[in-house]
Order: C-alpha cells, then sequence, then structure tokens
C-alpha cells in the first residue's frame, strides 16, 4: 500500500488505491500511536463512506478504544466536537474529490490535526498492524448525534454579530455533499431568503458539476434570480468560495481581504496581521500593504496556515481555495462558519458584495501552468534560477514569479504575476519552454 499523509490525511481512489484493511489497519494504528482512547467518526456522503467508517471503527475495537458514529457530518463539525469533548476525530472524505475516491483525516483532541512527527510514526508501523478480529456487523449512529452536531451549529450562530440576515436573497451550493442538511437551513434560521442547489446527495453525485470546484450552475442561478450572492461549498463543507451579483467569483483571497478589512475595522485583528500561502495573489499583498495591515506568508497547505495562526496567536489566515481559518471561531477551516461571516460583513456594511470585494482589492493579473516531471521530487529550481532571477529583476515590486514542484504529484507548478496580462503570459510561455528544455533536451 504506497498511500501517505498528505496536506490533508490521506487520500485515493475508494475500494482500489484505498482499501477497507488498509483503513482498519490505519485506524489501529492511530489509536495506540496516539493514546487517543474514543473517537468520533464521521462521513461526508459518498457511498463508500459507511464502508470505511466501519473498517475504521474495526479498526478502532482492535485497539481497544470506543468510538461514536455521527454519520454525515461537515469536517468541521467533527473538528468541533473533537474540541469541545477531548476526544479525538476521523472523518472519510475526499474534500472537493469526486465520488470515486474517499480518504481519511484525524483530528487529535482539542479539534487540531496530527502533527507531521505523529503522520511519520503512523506511516512507520503500519506495516506491523495486523487485525486479527473480524470487521463489525453494523455501525449505529450515535445516541449523541443531534447534541453533538447542534453544538457545532451553535457555535457558528454564536459568532456574527448581526442579529438578522433579513433581505438578502443568498444562493446556497452545497455540493450535493455534507453541507446539504446544515447550510440552508441555518441561513433560512437567521431570516435569509435562501434558494439551494446541489443539495440531495444520492452517494454518487458529490461535487459532480456543482460546489466550489464548478460554479456554473450557482453563477446562473444568482444572475437569473437577481440574487445578491451565492455561496459555494465542497464536499466535507471545510471551504466556501462566493459569487456576486454579477456572477463574478469571490475567490478565498477576496474573502481574506474582506474579512482583515473588516476586523482591522473592529479592532479584533491581532497583530494587524493576516496569513496567507505563497499562491496567494499580489494584489492581496499590495491591497494589505495600502491598509497597512501585515500578511505572513507559508507553504501551500491549510495546516501551515494553521501552523502558524496558533504558534502567532493571530486570528485570520487562508487559502485562495476558500479555505478560510478564524481560529477564535474554529480549530480548522469551515466553509459555513465562513459563510456565514461573509454575510454578516455584508449586512453589516450596507454594500453589495460586489463593492465589498472591490473595494478591499484589485487582483493582479496571473497565469498559472504546470509542466510534467518524470517523477515526484525531480530537481530542476536550480537550473531555472538564472531566468526566474532575471524575470524578478525586471518585475521588481509590480510582479512575481513562483515556480515549485508539487508536493504529491509529478507536476513542476509555474505561476506569474504582472500589472499587464500579456507580459504575464510571454513569461510564462519563457519558464514553461525553459523547463521542457531541461526536462527533454532531446526532444
Amino acid at each position: 500500500m504506497g498511500l501517505k499523509f498528505g496536506t490533508d490525511g490521506v487520500r485515493g481512489l475508494a475500494l482500489d488505491e484505498l482499501k477497507p484493511d488498509w483503513v482498519a489497519r490505519l485506524g489501529a494504528t492511530t489509536a495506540r500511536i496516539t493514546g487517543i482512547k474514543t473517537f468520533v467518526i464521521g462521513i461526508d456522503g459518498r457511498e463508500t463512506g459507511p464502508i470505511f467508517a466501519k473498517a475504521l471503527a474495526s479498526g478502532f475495537k482492535e485497539a481497544g478504544v470506543s468510538y461514536e458514529y455521527v454519520g454525515v457530518a461537515p469536517t468541521p463539525a467533527i473538528a468541533h466536537i473533537s474540541s469541545i469533548s477531548e476526544v479525538g476525530g476521523a472523518v472519510i472524505s475526499a474534500s472537493h474529490n469526486q465520488a470515486e475516491y474517499n480518504g481519511i483525516k484525524f483530528f487529535l483532541p482539542g479539534g487540531k490535526k496530527l502533527p507531521d512527527d505523529q503522520q511519520f510514526k503512523i506511516e512507520a508501523a503500519l506495516h506491523e498492524e495486523f487485525l486479527t478480529a473480524e470487521f463489525i456487523d453494523e455501525l449505529l449512529l450515535s445516541p449523541s448525534r443531534d447534541d453533538l452536531l447542534q453544538s457545532w451549529m451553535t457555535s457558528i450562530s454564536n459568532s456574527i454579530v448581526s442579529p438578522t440576515l433579513e433581505d438578502l436573497l443568498v444562493v446556497v451550493d452545497s455540493a450535493n455533499g455534507a453541507a446539504s442538511a446544515f447550510a440552508p437551513q441555518l441561513f433560512k434560521e437567521f431570516g435569509a431568503n435562501v434558494i439551494s442547489i446541489h443539495d440531495k446527495p444520492n452517494g454518487k453525485n458529490i461535487n459532480l458539476k456543482s460546489g466550489s470546484t464548478n460554479m456554473g450552475d450557482l453563477t446562473r442561478t444568482v444572475k437569473e434570480m437577481g440574487a445578491d450572492l451565492g455561496i459555494a461549498f465542497d464536499g466535507d463543507a471545510d471551504r466556501a468560495l462566493a459569487v456576486d451579483g454579477d456572477g463574478d467569483v469571490i475567490d478565498g483571497d477576496f474573502l481574506i481581504a474582506i474579512f482583515a478589512n473588516d476586523m482591522h475595522k473592529r479592532r479584533v485583528l491581532r497583530d494587524q496581521t493576516t496569513v496567507v500561502s505563497v499562491m496567494t495573489n499580489l494584489g492581496f499583498h499590495l491591497a494589505m500593504k495600502e491598509q497597512k495591515i501585515k500578511t505572513h506568508v507559508t507553504p501551500v497547505g491549510d495546516r501551515h496556515i494553521l501552523q502558524a495562526l496558533q504558534t502567532n496567536n493571530w486570528s485570520l489566515g487562508g487559502e485562495q481555495s476558500g479555505h478560510i481559518i478564524f481560529p477564535d471561531l474554529s480549530t480548522t477551516g469551515d466553509g459555513i462558519l465562513t459563510a456565514l461571516q461573509l454575510l454578516d460583513v455584508l449586512k453589516r456594511s450596507g454594500r453589495t458584495i460586489r463593492e465589498l470585494s472591490q473595494s478591499s482589492m484589485q487582483k493582479s493579473p496571473q497565469s498559472l501552468r504546470a509542466v510534467k516531471l518524470p517523477m515526484v521530487g525531480t530537481e530542476i529550481i536550480d537550473e531555472m534560477k538564472p531566468l526566474i532571477d532575471e524575470m524578478e529583476r525586471s518585475l521588481g515590486e509590480t510582479g512575481r514569479v513562483l515556480v515549485r514542484p508539487s508536493g504529491t504529484e509529478p507536476i513542476l507548478r509555474i505561476m506569474v504575476e504582472a500589472p499587464l496580462q500579456k507580459q504575464v503570459d510571454a513569461y510564462a510561455q519563457q519558464l514553461v519552454e525553459t523547463a521542457e528544455k531541461i526536462l527533454f533536451p532531446n526532444k
């Protein structure tokens, strides 16, 4: 079995790369390495979710630890339960991937993700773990399920300033995933007028032409209905993106800029600092500099954002993908919390979402390219460095060049930002051609 922990747990093609026997061993090994005595287990609605939940529970039982199964629940709900109940959390989810994939991610008591050293120990010990007992026959829902999930919903409800969201017309795309039974209802309870789409999970349609990875239906519905905005979640609801009344996507960079400005004005942005990844648009950095808000940059991955926030006791961070983290309100990215915070800012400001986003930052022209590498870990950056340095000198503070190998697949990722799209595209193409010449000199 070649699966390893990535930036967000373990993920693979369900019943092919990711097999129930291996998941059971993962459960037993994780319980023994972490020393956690009780886990709460949730799934995101994929048809293979119950299979892997049963396998994971069997592994926990083998290790002599107890578990509570809450069925379909967003990833941040499991993190919240772990944070308030001092139990471990286990989520069966492949996040934004299609239904044929699945995965597992864990939370420690306190709601934090497993640190790297524990993940390494689990990976090293996995091959020594063998199950002696048979899989459990049936996995029953915990009698505490409703109370546990209500605790999470209440914490979200208590996080906003506005008493009501009346007069807001919102289109909600739940990606046929874990948000379906929670987000539309919550917004209605606050008085918003809600049009709910892609909210009928059948096990096979999660993220299918819907949600934050495919916002075509959301955009069309917002424009047709004259809605104030649209909100899109991914399968396990740990991220959210928005669409304005004109149908333009408001990505995570814009969302963080909106929140940073609002929190700065309310004096709750600690150290006047936001945490973002290296992929965050240059326009965000320029906008924050103008507002005298500092930006701390981390590698890609929300675990790096979380680490920086926790280490420095900062209060806002996130990524372009829509993973936004409010450490004072949640221990992990929570799409429904993010959406409610956005609706709160919108209601308090009295402005349209388009006015809010355009006044928060202006996106710099950007080009993203990918070059296939012979294998993960291929060294090429040093050979490209003279060209990268030359481009960075010519751009100065008006642009940016980022060339990095993917940490999970054999791809070289190239990003260029500059004031003019024509210049961005030309530089990006030159970098692609240079990389291909180095990699394939005889082609």
